[in-house]
């Protein structure tokens, strides 16, 4: 039994025939009665094999669906939390370069993509006025 893992030939033939009797049941009875024997084979395996029902049910919709208490992903705090105090203690000086960066790269956008006056409009200063 040591030798039946994933990636070894006894495993690799015993799935070999688990498969082969699957496409034997398809083509004997057909493809919806093997899948009715299939899902009734599931259900009883799990009634006999799980102890703790209510628990694994519980814990598989729980995975499916996430329960009302759990609060959503703060990625800055868990990226605070996994680079350790050196972030907390540089993150101040760090949002302030960001804040600068983001300023020069807006300034340099508007020089290179500066917005021409429309045909319909005049040059600034000058209105419809009597």
């Amino acid at each position: 039994m040591k030798e039946f893992k994933r990636g070894t030939p006894a495993f690799g033939l015993c799935l070999g025939l688990l498969l082969a009797g699957c496409g034997a049941l398809i083509m004997w009875i057909g493809f919806w009665r093997t899948l009715v024997l299939a899902l009734l084979f599931a259900a009883g395996y799990f009634l006999g094999a799980v102890r703790d029902k209510a628990g694994f049910v519980r814990d598989a919709v729980d995975k499916v669906v996430p329960g009302k208490q759990e609060e959503s992903i703060d990625f800055r705090r868990e990226v605070k939390k996994n680079q350790g105090s050196d972030y907390a203690a540089d993150g101040a000086a760090k949002a302030d370069q960001l804040i600068d960066f983001r300023q020069e790269v807006k300034k340099e956008q508007e020089s290179l993509f500066a917005r021409k006056p429309a045909e319909n409009e005049g040059p600034a200063g000058s209105g419809d006025e009597a």
